[in-house]
């Protein structure tokens, strides 16, 4: 006949030792070490504010080529076909103008970090 199995079962010592449950809502507390705050997030009018006054000429292009289309599409619904052909002919240089500004900034950002 088979012998019954018996588990085994360790044996407690009388001082055991019971860890913190841990609690995940909050980071651990590291002796010496203290955590930097996060940075808030930017607003989408702050981050429009800062970008402008890194590189001001960007906006201003932006706003050249808005200008010169609309009151081109104007002119053009006026029927002054001439206002209107010098009117997309200056949208198209500031259309130039602004992306010669986005290069621009982004060259003396990148050389603003080195």
């Amino acid at each position: 006949m088979a012998a019954a199995a018996t588990p085994v079962v360790p044996e407690q010592s009388a001082t055991t030792t019971h860890l913190p449950m841990l609690d995940i809502s909050k980071p651990p507390v590291i002796e010496g070490f203290t955590p930097l705050s996060r940075p808030r997030e930017e607003t989408f009018q702050e981050k429009f504010m800062r970008k402008s006054k890194e590189n001001p000429f960007v906006p201003i292009g932006c706003l050249g080529t808005a200008g010169a289309l609309m009151y081109g599409l104007r002119a053009f619904k006026q029927g002054k076909t001439r206002q209107s052909q010098l009117l997309m002919r200056g949208r198209i240089f500031a259309q130039g103008f602004t992306v010669v500004a986005i290069i621009f900034g982004v060259f003396t950002t990148a050389l603003k970090k080195n």
